[in-house]
């Protein structure tokens, strides 16, 4: 199954991002992480520092030359070849937890999109054009896992970078601000054929909230309570693993059921 994580900025989707993946891998599942947001934090959210980061595909320009600008023209390759890259970009990820006896781990491997910084930084449309090829390919041609850890807002929706995905998890923290921002995302997935959408409400510790009525707020939604621990290692680390409250193996089992998968 492949599944994007949407919200305004700051609601937790890196954060649920990272503890679904390492779920599925303690499963025995193999993960895809893609990191389309461009504050970069998913890799340390699953515990490694930015010095280990993959290089990110947007500093690539001789692989975006290579793959997508036609020789002395401006014009892009909106087909290339892409299937050697997911291996060739990505690095290893540590799988964190107790692992249930009698499974194998899975692998988690993490891809990165970047950011464009600095003047002069240019646009990242070539970059997202062969992102956009990277994930088809993922979506379509493999039979992992692959989780998009999408950039704050509808940015990625409006380029169409996870128009193939299986289904979105859109996250708000219960604030006006928050579910508008995550309407917004339903509302513009939904435009893309993109119908099966959770919401995820952080922090929240009401079981079935009340939610304002707001056009393309997804329908399913599933809380995702406080918590200390949480808060307190954020205070240390970006490192968001190997927390022991069950209740976050109990948000990520409620999520994938949402989307009928089982384990």
């Amino acid at each position: 199954m492949k599944l994007a994580f949407a919200g305004k900025g700051g609601v937790g989707k890196t954060t649920l991002t990272a503890w679904m993946a390492d779920y599925l891998a303690r499963k025995g599942q193999n993960v895809w992480l893609v990191d389309a947001d461009t504050a970069l934090s998913l890799g340390e959210a699953c515990g490694i520092d930015r010095s280990s980061l993959p290089e990110a595909l947007i500093h690539r320009e001789d692989l975006i030359r290579e793959r997508i600008r036609q020789e002395n023209t401006s014009m892009f390759t909106l087909n290339p070849e892409v299937s050697d890259l997911p291996e060739a970009l990505s690095v290893e990820l540590p799988v964190t937890g107790d692992i249930e006896q009698g499974t194998t781990a899975g692998s988690k491997r993490l891809l990165v999109m970047g950011t464009v910084t600095g003047a002069g930084g240019g646009c990242a449309c070539a970059a997202n054009t062969l992102l956009k090829a990277i994930l088809a390919h993922l979506v379509l041609e493999r039979n992992d896992w692959v989780l998009v850890d999408l950039e704050a807002g509808v940015e990625h929706l409006g380029r169409g970078t996870v128009a193939h995905v299986d289904g979105l998890v859109v996250v708000s923290e219960p604030s006006m601000r928050g579910l508008q921002t995550a309407a917004d995302v339903g509302a513009m997935a939904a435009d893309l054929g993109l119908n099966k959408q959770v919401l995820v409400l952080n922090r929240s510790d009401i079981e079935t909230p009340k939610l304002p009525q707001l056009e393309g707020l997804p329908k399913q939604v599933v809380s995702m309570p406080y918590l200390s621990s949480l808060a307190a290692r954020q205070l240390e680390t970006g490192n968001v693993l190997g927390l022991t409250d069950e209740k976050i193996d109990l948000v990520v089992e409620q999520v994938l059921a949402s989307f009928g998968a089982d384990f």
